[in-house]
């Protein structure tokens, strides 16, 4: 995974309304898909209700990429109740996974 500044992503996510959270959110997508997690394409996202689908999908696969140091029901209820908060808490953790291998 891609070392990014938590700190960054947070703000980033507030000043541009949530679109830096929208690319946060593909970028990491990516990574962990070419890690072997298996999410859906993103263009679920702007599906109402299998929206919900495709970030709980998301969230399992930050499980994948963290080696299971952080579980998919965790990153699920931390990316969709908090939002840019939630991706900052993320984005520590795959820093420090990323920093472990």
């Amino acid at each position: 995974m891609t070392n990014r500044s938590p700190i960054n992503v947070l703000l980033l996510s507030l000043f541009t309304g949530g679109i830096y959270g929208m690319f946060w959110l593909y970028w990491t997508k990516q990574e962990m898909v070419a890690a072997g997690a298996e999410i859906p394409t993103m263009w679920l996202i702007w599906i109402p209700f299998v929206s919900v689908y495709w970030l709980w999908k998301w969230s399992v696969g930050v499980g994948v990429a963290t080696g299971g140091k952080t579980e998919g029901t965790t990153a699920f209820l931390l990316a969709y109740l908090l939002g840019g908060i939630g991706y900052a808490i993320l984005q520590s953790g795959f820093n420090e996974a990323s920093a472990a291998s």
